[in-house]
């Protein structure tokens, strides 16, 4: 079942963040949350190549070194990684959240991360991890795999996370984007922030009639809504809109065949993720 708030934590400087948000969303959602950290560094001599440099004796010695190498290298990560999660876990309380569980994986991230799908209900990472970490304008090398693989709503938060007060719902009226509006009509998340719908187009009756759809829904559940239908780039427009209006959190669907959501991984979510400086809500 669906129910918990999982939050990727690693050696960033977006761990805390992380943490904030994650507690921030437990918080709103009243659901369980858990701090996983995975190891996914490859452990073991399969990747080592000594064929030919070596004579047999001289390999055989230096593979024996490399295990016992390799052996220390992952009781360190192991330990290290539930230092991380005990950091973690007294952020989280700070937070309010007196209940946080704390889980350790071995795996590739996004394999664990689908593994542990059907019982997400959100999922909260950094914009970039630890060896990504200062690469401004760029974002994480899991981000974009997550984004493809999980069929889950996914939270990017910035270095620095606040409740988000004002939010801006990037609209174009597909079926992908109309479900996350039902979603977000549905959940509690989102409930007290100021709402924005932008529409990256023309300015005609069927967009308005369509942004008119999705102010109606999520009026009904209590969210105020203002619509705007701007022109320019998807990404260059969101992203001065965001800026002006001093957005705290992007809202977008993923995938889709508009031109915002057709080149969501390849141009214009990837653009948005690498140009907004606040935390996104990525929708499936």
């Amino acid at each position: 079942m669906a129910s918990n708030v999982i939050a990727c934590i690693d050696d960033s400087n977006y761990a805390q963040a992380v943490c904030d948000g994650a507690a921030w969303a437990a918080q709103k959602l009243q659901a369980p949350l858990h701090l996983l950290h995975v190891l996914d560094y490859v452990h073991g001599l399969g990747e080592r190549n000594l064929s030919g440099t070596l004579g047999f004796g001289a390999q055989e010695t230096l593979l024996e070194e490399l295990a016992e190498l390799d052996e220390k290298r992952g009781k360190l990560a192991m330990e290290q990684g539930k230092q991380m999660l005990a950091a973690a876990l007294e952020r989280v309380n700070q937070a309010g959240i007196s209940e946080a569980q704390t889980r350790q994986r071995h795996g590739e991230l996004t394999d664990t991360l689908v593994d542990l799908a059907d019982e997400t209900r959100l999922l909260v990472v950094g914009k970039r991890g630890a060896e990504s970490a200062s690469a401004h304008g760029h974002i994480g090398s899991h981000i974009e795999k997550i984004i493809r693989t999980m069929h889950k709503p996914i939270l990017i938060v910035q270095q620095g996370f606040s409740a988000p007060k004002q939010l801006m719902i990037a609209y174009d009226g597909s079926p992908t984007i109309r479900k996350g509006i039902e979603m977000i009509a549905a959940s509690p998340l989102l409930k007290d922030s100021v709402c924005h719908l932008v529409m990256v187009g023309k300015d005609t009756a069927d967009n308005r009639e369509s942004l008119a759809w999705a102010k109606n829904q999520l009026q009904q559940s209590g969210i105020e809504a203002a619509e705007h239908i701007i022109a320019g780039d998807p990404d260059s427009a969101l992203e001065e809109f965001q800026r002006e209006n001093a957005i705290d959190l992007l809202v977008m669907g993923a995938y889709g065949h508009s031109r915002i959501r057709h080149f969501i991984v390849g141009s214009t979510t990837t653009a948005m993720i690498c140009r907004c400086k606040t935390s996104m809500l990525v929708l499936r």
